[in-house]
């Protein structure tokens, strides 16, 4: 799929992406995506697709974690270095449990050499964007927190360090699904005040559909990207959207794309 450069900044661009493994396992092979900022809205973007398509490994080059066998990354127009920090919040929790909330959360700002009353300042103003401030004498670990609200750590974490953009991978995945849906509900709370751009790799149609600005369908063996949907619903966002026929049509609608390219890449 090719992507057309507009006059909006770029945030992200990964350009003819290949990763192989021991010269015979191809990941991914002339991957490109390009990812644009909404001036004073941030986006939303939502990866869908099988496991092993290759969905974690792009957050992991996004963040610097990993770089691709061939291909470029670029991060505002510019070739990505170690020096840019893009958050990432894992499925498996993440924080230091010998660290209470509020140290963990000013963890980054520790790292860039920032002063202790201005760092612990930053992140308390992001513990109550995340709800948190009551806890943020509490080691972070469980059971003294909820799996939710070690995520919620996480999350504020990650944009304390870089509040432009924030990649997850499945964070809610080992949730329970009340508090799934209440985390989907606090995520969109949170990019309306921050304002960053978010890529979220989820297996989870519905929670696409009801947080995603873009939602990008991959198909494995290669991976590479088969359909963009843009989402066009009304932010932000409440609960009785999904219940509304449009939002379920559009459910099934990427339902039936996804097991069409499951299939097709059985085929191959």
């Amino acid at each position: 799929m090719q992507f057309i450069n507009t006059e909006l900044p770029d945030i992200i661009e990964l350009r003819n992406i290949s990763q192989v493994y021991d010269n015979t396992n191809v990941v991914l092979k002339d991957f490109n995506l390009l990812i644009e900022d909404q001036p004073n809205r941030g986006q939303f973007v939502c990866l869908l697709g099988a496991s092993g398509c290759g969905k974690s490994t792009i957050l992991r080059y996004m963040t610097g974690l990993q770089e691709p066998t061939s291909g470029e990354i670029y991060f505002k127009g510019r070739p990505i270095t170690k020096k840019d920090r893009v958050g990432m919040v894992f499925q498996q929790y993440s924080s230091f449990p010998w660290l209470s909330v509020l140290e963990n959360v000013a963890l980054g700002l520790e790292f860039q050499g920032i002063s202790k009353k201005e760092r612990s300042d930053r992140a308390m103003e992001m513990l109550q964007i995340v709800g948190l401030e009551k806890h943020k004498d509490k080691y972070a670990k469980y059971p003294t927190l909820s799996g939710g609200q070690l995520q919620r750590v996480a999350i504020a974490r990650s944009l304390l360090s870089n509040p432009e953009i924030i990649v997850m991978d499945e964070p809610f995945g080992a949730l329970d699904i009340n508090t799934r849906l209440r985390m989907q509900d606090m995520l969109m709370d949170i990019w309306m005040k921050v304002k960053p751009t978010i890529v979220l790799v989820t297996h989870d149609i519905s929670e696409a559909v009801y947080l995603g600005d873009d939602i990008y369908i991959m198909r494995a063996n290669p991976g590479v990207i088969t359909e963009h949907i843009k989402v066009n619903f009304p932010i932000p966002r409440v609960k009785d959207l999904k219940r509304t026929p449009d939002f379920m049509n559009m459910v099934h609608m990427i339902e039936d794309k996804m097991i069409q390219v499951e299939q097709t890449s059985i085929k191959k």
